[in-house]
């Protein structure tokens, strides 16, 4: 190709990109490690930690939030107080963890009729024999529900729930990394998980998201997970983001990078069209269920 005309295309897809952004809303980028927040929205946000992750210690909430530990610790006493959490030496973890794990419950279930949706049209995607990789949470189990008519799938999954669901079928591989126990996702996660996907490939990832904008990209409550979803990212041909309308334009905490480490956004019928025809600028596919 010559060199003019590279550039003529580069420049078209940059400008197809600054399009999208300004017609998709987004909310300001959340905030990292240095960037503090005043009382109640820290707090709400370390809410949403414990409900990502299930639990976190004193130190770690004090470094990511920005303020110390004297603070962390007030904060935490009022969570408990609300009735959120229990506090224990060094940290706390969130009061529904142990009666979720004794029920293999997941603690995010809302909008769940827009992601029973979303779950048969993502499902529709995969063919007999694909290696595919399956991230955790509710909306990418209901992928799984509906994957039983599939032959001979090798499943690559950090979900302990929809290892058990994909298991139970005689023709299926499934492959599990290690890992630290995230209970509300009933997942694994951290470096160790990460690790193990060095070197794997599978034709299509179904990844999850807390939120989703161009502004800050794809985005979630806690830290932990960005390290295994990259590492998802990386080994897979295709990356599907599988979230519910109600996600798309809203930030979250942490940042795992932009929408271009997406090639098909799967969602509901209440995305807006403005922001359906954005990603679509972007050169990401849109699948409404």
């Amino acid at each position: 190709m010559a060199k003019g005309t590279s550039t003529k295309t580069e420049n078209a897809k940059g400008a197809a990109k600054t399009t999208a952004r300004a017609k998709l809303a987004t909310s300001p980028r959340p905030p990292s490690a240095g960037a503090s927040l005043l009382g109640e929205p820290r707090r709400m946000k370390m809410l949403a930690w414990f409900q990502e992750s299930g639990s976190a210690r004193v130190r770690d909430l004090a470094e990511a939030f920005a303020v110390s530990e004297v603070t962390i610790r007030q904060d935490l006493e009022r969570l408990e107080a609300d009735g959120h959490i229990v506090r224990e030496h060094g940290g706390a973890y969130l009061k529904s963890v142990p009666q979720q794990v004794r029920a293999m419950a997941l603690h995010h279930l809302v909008n769940m009729d827009a992601k029973k949706r979303i779950g048969q049209a993502a499902a529709a995607l995969v063919e007999d024999h694909e290696t595919i990789i399956m991230d955790a949470g509710s909306t990418i189990t209901e992928i799984a529900m509906n994957l039983g008519d599939r032959q001979g799938l090798n499943v690559v999954t950090n979900a302990l729930n929809i290892a058990l669901i994909l298991g139970a079928i005689p023709t299926y591989t499934v492959h599990m990394p290690g890992g630290q126990f995230k209970a509300p996702t009933l997942s694994l996660s951290g470096e160790r998980s990460a690790d193990y996907f060095e070197g794997l490939f599978a034709q299509k990832l179904f990844l999850a998201t807390a939120a989703v904008s161009f502004e800050a990209g794809l985005t979630f409550p806690a830290i932990s997970d960005i390290a295994v979803k990259r590492a998802m990212i990386r080994s897979a041909s295709k990356v599907y983001l599988a979230a519910d309308s109600t996600k798309i334009g809203k930030t979250s905490f942490s940042s795992l990078g932009g929408i271009e480490n997406i090639h098909g956004l799967i969602t509901d019928s209440g995305v807006r069209d403005e922001d359906r025809r954005a990603f679509e600028d972007a050169g990401i596919e849109v699948i409404v269920a």
